[in-house]
C-alpha cells in the first residue's frame, strides 16, 4: 500500500463570505474491501520565482507584502508569545525577532515522512537564520524496510532511502521540520525516513520514530513522564478502508504522543480516524487589505474556484470513521458523532491550526529552488505537535500516550461546548464548512475542539 502526505498551499477582505460560504460537500465513501495504491501529493501555493520584490534578510519574511506565515505572526495569533502588533503582520520586522518568536520545548519531536531529503538539515539551518530562530538540535534517521506485520521491520540495516525530490515528498519533508521546530526551537527535532511511501515502509518508520521519542521519557528535568511527540503529515490516498483496525496496535505506542493530518481533500482518512492518535484539521486566517489579522475559519476553498488562481478545491479533511469506533474520549462530543449500524464512531479532526494555502506558511527547501508559501494540514500538523511539546515542557506534565493527551485536550469542557471567553485554552471554530456537517459551536467535525489559544490544556 502506498501512501500520500497532505500538503497544500492572499486571501483579501472582499473574499470573505465567498470562501467561507457553506457548501455542502459529499463525504468520500470509504473503499469497503482492500486499500488501492496512492501517491504522494504535494499542493504548493507559490513556488521560487513567483514572488514579486527583492528577498529580505533581516529576521523576517522572505518576501514583504504577502500574508503567509511566520513563527511570530502564528506565535502572535495563537497567544503562544507576548502579542506585540494587535493585527499579528506577518510583513513586520519587530514580529519576526527572537524575542517575540515561539521559544521553549524540550524532548523530542520526531517527524515520520517518506524518502530522503538530503538538504534536509541545511534547509532547517536557512528558515532557522531567516526568521532568528535558534540554530535547531536536528538529527536525521533511516528507518529500516516494513516488515509483514504493521509496525515490523526488516533487514540488518537502513540503507540511505530513494530521492524525496524525485518521489515529491522534499517539500513535505522541509515543511515539517521547520515548523515543528519553529513551535518548539528547544526540542530536540529526529526526521526519520522510511524506505518508501508503502504502509509496510511508514509503519516501520512509525514504530521507529515512536522508540527514539519514547525513550526521552527517562530523561529530567522535566518530570520522567512521556517523551514527546511524533508529527505525521500524511494518509491514505483511498480514504478509509475495511481492515484499517488492523494497523492500529502499530500506533498503541507507551510514553508518545502521536499526531496525523487529516487531509486535504474533505472526508475521512486513515491514519487520523484512529482512536490511537490526535487528528489535526486545517483553517483558514482572514486579514484586512493593511495585512492585520481579523479571524480564523473552517479552511474550504472550494468556494473560490474561478476567484483566484491556485488553491482550487482543497478543503480539510474531517467526519466521521466508517471503521473506527468512537474512544472514550469523544465521550463529551457524542452529539457531534454519526451512528453506523447503532454505534458511535470516531470523530475527526480532534484539534485543528492554519491549513490553507492562500494564507498558509513559509518554507525552505533548496532541493526545489528556495522559498515555497505552502499550507494544508500537513502545516497543521507539525505545529500543534510543537506547539503541545512546549506547553508540556512549560507544565511539566507529559503525555504518556496519544488517548491521554486527547483525554486532557477534551477535559476542557468550555472547548466542548463553545462558552466563548470561558474557552481558554482553544480559539473556537464557528465559520464555514468542510463537509455535510458545518462548523458549529464547540467541537465540530471540521475543527475539532478549536485552533491553539496559549499553552493551556495541552
Amino acid at each position: 500500500m502506498k501512501m500520500r502526505h497532505s500538503t497544500a498551499s492572499l486571501v483579501i477582505t472582499a473574499l470573505l463570505f465567498a470562501c467561507c460560504a457553506t457548501v455542502a460537500l459529499a463525504q468520500v465513501t470509504p473503499d469497503k474491501t482492500a486499500p488501492p495504491t496512492a501517491k504522494p501529493n504535494v499542493i504548493i501555493m507559490a513556488k521560487p520565482g513567483s514572488f514579486a520584490g527583492q528577498p529580505t534578510f533581516d529576521f523576517g519574511p522572505p518576501f514583504g507584502g504577502y500574508i503567509y506565515q511566520t513563527p511570530a505572526s502564528l506565535g502572535c495569533i495563537y497567544n503562544l508569545v507576548a502579542v506585540v502588533d494587535q493585527g499579528c503582520n506577518p510583513n513586520l520586522y519587530l514580529p519576526n525577532s527572537a524575542s517575540t518568536n515561539p521559544a521553549g520545548g524540550s524532548k523530542a519531536i520526531a517527524i515520520v515522512d517518506a524518502y530522503d531529503d538530503p538538504t534536509a538539515a541545511a534547509d532547517l539551518g536557512v528558515f532557522s537564520f531567516q526568521f532568528g530562530l535558534p540554530f535547531a538540535n536536528f538529527t536525521k534517521v533511516y528507518a529500516r524496510f516494513g516488515g509483514t506485520t504493521p509496525g515490523s521491520c526488516t533487514g540488518f540495516f537502513a540503507p540511505t532511502p530513494p530521492s524525496a525530490v524525485t518521489n515529491n515528498w522534499d517539500v513535505e519533508e522541509s515543511l515539517d521540520i521547520e515548523w515543528a521546530h519553529a513551535m518548539a526551537p528547544a526540542a530536540h527535532i529526529y526526521l526519520v525516513e522510511a524506505q518508501s511511501d508503502s504502509f509496510a515502509d511508514l509503519f516501520c518508520a512509525e514504530t521507529t520514530a515512536a522508540g527514539i521519542v519514547a525513550g526521552y521519557g527517562s530523561i529530567t528535568p522535566p518530570p520522567a513522564v512521556g517523551g514527546g511527540e511524533v508529527s505525521n503529515s500524511w494518509g491514505c490516498l483511498c480514504g478509509e478502508f475495511s481492515n484499517e483496525a488492523t494497523y492500529d496496535g502499530a500506533l498503541n505506542n507507551p510514553n508518545v504522543v502521536t499526531f496525523f493530518s487529516t487531509g486535504d481533500f474533505g472526508g475521512t482518512e486513515y491514519p487520523s480516524t484512529s482512536p490511537l492518535v490526535v487528528a489535526v484539521g486545517g483553517t483558514s486566517l482572514f486579514y484586512n487589505t493593511d495585512y492585520d489579522f481579523q479571524f480564523e475559519t473552517v479552511w474550504n476553498n472550494i468556494p473560490l474556484c474561478g476567484a483566484l488562481p491556485g488553491g482550487c478545491g482543497f478543503v480539510t479533511g474531517g467526519g466521521v470513521s466508517a471503521y473506527e469506533t468512537k474512544p472514550a474520549f469523544q465521550d463529551g462530543v457524542s452529539n457531534a458523532l454519526l451512528s453506523f449500524n447503532g454505534a458511535q464512531h470516531r470523530g475527526v479532526p480532534d484539534v485543528s491550526a492554519v491549513g490553507d494555502p492562500y494564507t498558509g506558511v513559509w518554507v525552505y527547501d533548496s532541493n526545489s529552488g528556495g522559498w515555497f508559501a505552502v499550507g494544508g494540514t500537513s502545516a497543521a500538523t507539525p505545529i500543534w505537535a510543537g506547539i503541545v511539546n512546549n506547553a508540556s515542557t512549560r507544565s511539566k506534565m507529559w503525555s504518556s500516550s496519544s488517548q491521554i493527551e486527547a483525554a486532557k485536550l477534551y477535559g476542557d469542557p468550555n472547548a466542548i461546548s463553545g462558552t466563548g471567553p470561558a474557552d481558554t485554552d482553544f480559539n473556537d471554530i464557528t465559520f464555514g464548512n468542510c463537509n455535510p456537517t458545518p462548523a458549529r459551536t464547540g467541537y465540530d467535525t471540521c475543527s475539532g475542539l478549536g485552533s491553539p489559544k496559549a499553552f493551556g490544556g495541552k
